[in-house]
């Protein structure tokens, strides 16, 4: 089953991007995308780097104790790039048209 899981191809499709007003720590924005055409991915925080180069964070949830735990993430760096590239490409569009303003 493991093998299976690894052929198929990420396909990360219907993403959204809202912008927000940069905060000090670079906070541009929050992103969602449709993760394989079944599991939607919302509350990705979009930061963008002193680069220019742009992270994603990925939701917590904080326990009443104080403890962090995370929501979802992705587990190896092909789903994380891929998550980015998309989430990258919805951003350049949203930032090119507001500029056009």
């Amino acid at each position: 089953m493991r093998e299976d899981l690894e052929n198929q191809n990420i396909i990360v499709s219907e993403t959204t991007f809202l912008p927000l007003k940069p905060t000090p720590k670079g906070l541009v924005g929050i992103a969602s995308a449709l993760f394989n055409h079944c599991l939607c991915l919302n509350s990705i925080s979009v930061y963008l780097r002193p680069n220019g180069e742009l992270r994603l964070l990925f939701p917590i949830k904080v326990l009443p104790n104080a403890k962090e735990i995370n929501v979802y993430y992705p587990i190896n760096s092909e789903t994380y790039d891929a998550i980015k590239k998309a989430v990258e490409e919805k951003y350049r569009q949203i930032t090119a048209n507001l500029s056009d303003c």
